[in-house]
């Protein structure tokens, strides 16, 4: 296990116990707990703000909810965890019959020991969700109900950590951070973006990286709208979303689908030799579809391990800290490392010599490679950006074209930058 898998995995179980939704305390705790890894800048939105063809919802808050039995046992306990409350429920205190309650539970048979996660945001309502082998234990009878809870104008809450780079050109890394206690969906993303933010710290990128936390949907249209005026700065991004489980890399491409982001991701993958799968565009999952919305049709890919609803934990109790792999999310982290490291040092160059090929020896470009392990690529690399730098092409093109690794083509052109065969 690495350190850095071990400290994501320490984060995502800190976070954990925390009742997340679309608004409220649950965010702004969650953010706090963030806000110690890498500094935020929190933004609050008040309640009835127009953000394109939708209005910031009312704050919601809970601070308990149970069912009691006629014994005053609590038999559902939103104390033990915050799925056991349909997310949004409106207040309730009242005492019904079995017969009556059941309307309000959630379970999933299939999975009898699993507790279902269900929200109901724009539509009042309340709602208990457990286990079907618990619900199958209820005796019939009366039983008493309460949710105290608040649903008042509030605030939407969502918050940036930006990495500055040499440019003000923006890469934007996206993760939602409005689901309750789900290890993987959410806490695995928002564990990977606040490690990757840190390493890019220490890296002095090319790019300004802007690391957005917000809710799902509500959240992305709600960044959207209050930076539609400055968006033409933002030239790659991704989502980052089920990071952590052990299903192989799966990278879903934006909607223009040959946008760089969608060509850095199938190159780092391909050349790693990862298991991976490369998923064509839908406008269903998660905020790359606000991101790639028509009108602003931004090149954002979203990069997950096993996506959105393939896996039978998805959405249930068993989406736990237990679920999430140290090794899987420090896996995730370095594919978005490797990633944003192409990003990065992608350039275009003009050879200098253009015309038949220039003699490398006499320049000590061979003499250099003596030794390598790989000195034939680096040979195959060398001679590949001099045939290609011509102005049209970048480094990422050439190393598809060559089907050399990134990384040996921009060490070659670095090499015959720095003996005067190219520029930049």
């Amino acid at each position: 296990m690495t350190e850095a898998g071990r400290q994501m995995h320490a984060l995502v179980e800190r976070l954990h116990p925390l009742c997340r939704s679309i608004t409220g305390d649950g965010v702004r705790a969650t953010l706090k707990i963030v806000d110690e890894y890498v500094p935020l800048t929190v933004h609050e939105v008040p309640t009835g703000t127009q953000v394109l063809d939708w209005t910031v919802p009312q704050e919601w808050n809970i601070r308990d909810a149970y069912v009691a039995d006629s014994t005053g046992r609590r038999v559902v306990d939103f104390a033990a965890s915050s799925l056991h409350v349909l997310g949004y429920s409106v207040p309730v205190a009242r005492t019904m019959p079995l017969s009556e309650l059941r309307e309000h539970l959630h379970t999933l048979p299939d999975h009898p020991g699993w507790v279902p996660y269900r929200t109901s945001y724009y539509k009042p309502e309340w709602g208990f969700c457990l286990s079907q082998d618990t619900l199958d234990a209820l005796p019939d009878g009366d039983y008493e109900v309460r949710i105290d809870s608040t649903l008042a104008d509030g605030h939407l809450t969502y918050a940036e950590h930006v990495v500055p780079g040499l440019v003000a050109d923006e890469v934007i890394v996206s993760c939602h951070v409005c689901h309750p206690s789900l290890a993987n969906d959410n806490l695995a993303g928002i564990a990977v973006a606040t490690f990757l933010a840190r390493e890019l710290a220490e890296r002095n990128p090319y790019y300004t990286y802007r690391f957005i936390y917000a809710p799902g949907t509500i959240g992305a249209i709600t960044w959207l709208a209050r930076n539609a005026e400055r968006i033409d700065q933002v030239k790659h991004g991704l989502v980052l979303a089920c990071a952590g489980d052990s299903g192989q890399l799966t990278y879903k491409q934006s909607r223009r689908g040959d946008a760089e982001i969608d060509r850095v991701l199938r190159h780092v993958l391909t050349v790693s030799e990862r298991p991976h799968r490369i998923a064509g565009f839908t406008p269903y999952g998660y905020d790359e579809r606000q991101y790639c919305s028509p009108g602003f049709d931004l090149g954002v890919g979203s990069l997950s391990r096993t996506p959105y609803a393939g896996y039978p934990e998805y959405h249930t109790s068993a989406d736990n800290p237990d679920f999430v792999l140290p090794e899987a999310m420090a896996d995730t982290l370095a594919v978005c490392r490797e990633a944003f490291g192409v990003l990065d040092r992608n350039r275009r160059y003009q050879n200098l010599s253009p015309y038949g090929e220039p003699q490398l020896g006499r320049r000590g470009l061979y003499d250099a490679l003596g030794g390598r392990s790989d000195t034939k690529d680096a040979q195959m690399a060398m001679l590949w950006v001099l045939n290609l730098s011509d102005g049209d092409h970048s480094l990422l093109d050439i190393a598809e074209r060559s089907g050399l690794p990134f990384d040996a083509v921009a060490v070659a052109a670095d090499a015959l930058h720095g003996a005067g065969l190219l520029k930049a």
